[in-house]
């Protein structure tokens, strides 16, 4: 019986002697991406980063020094930064930890009298960019102050995930790599978190409508 012809290559035969099947032939390098520019990740991303430096809980009166240590942080890690996670998932995660060592930071050091008595930076960044008139800019003021203070009646974990949830418009999924959790773990400091949040929601408006009833 005469067998199949050996003359056809088969095998690791295959790769030397056809052309198409060279590894070189097959798999032609692939560029690296272009690593995204420090200038455009600034301008794109620092009303974002800004805004969760403050909704975490560092005070008015830092909020730029944070601002600035984030992005110290992010010129010096730019080139490790891949496209698997959005350039927002990234920069929270590094403004989330910035945040943290300025708490702690903080709480080494000697308690300092009094605060900011300007106006919330949210509010003045807002106001500048869209003149808005004084009365208005002390009701955006006020509200951002009353926002603040709900927020501060959560953990940082809770926090986090609230802010980037219901401020940010962020998904699970997206939360998850920006906290450094599972998703299961996420939906349930967001369950929690919401519920804390509509407590002290309840308690500030009942001392509102204590103070109101009080005022002559």
């Amino acid at each position: 019986m005469t067998g199949h012809s050996t003359d056809v290559p088969f095998g690791s035969a295959a790769l030397e002697s056809t052309p198409t099947g060279r590894p070189d032939a097959v798999r032609a390098p692939v560029p690296a991406p272009e690593a995204p520019r420090f200038e455009d990740v600034y301008a794109e991303h620092f009303p974002f980063v800004w805004r969760s430096v403050r909704r975490l809980g560092v005070d008015a009166s830092a909020v730029d020094d944070v601002v600035q240590e984030v992005f110290l942080v992010v010129h010096r890690r730019l080139a490790e930064f891949e496209a698997r996670a959005a350039m927002k998932t990234w920069l929270f995660g590094i403004t989330l930890f910035t945040v943290k060592q300025h708490r702690r930071t903080l709480r080494r050091k000697p308690a300092q009298l009094g605060g900011s008595a300007s106006m919330d930076p949210e509010v003045e960044r807002v106001s500048d960019a869209h003149g808005r008139g004084p009365h208005e800019q002390a009701a955006k003021h006020e509200a951002a102050r009353t926002l603040h203070a709900l927020l501060d009646e959560l953990d940082d974990d809770k926090r986090a995930v609230l802010v980037l949830s219901e401020l940010e418009q962020m998904t699970v999924p997206e939360i998850a790599e920006a906290v450094s959790a599972n998703v299961n773990t996420v939906y349930s400091r967001l369950r929690t978190a919401r519920r804390e949040l509509d407590a002290a929601v309840a308690r500030h408006r009942a001392r509102s409508a204590h103070t109101e009833w009080r005022d002559p």
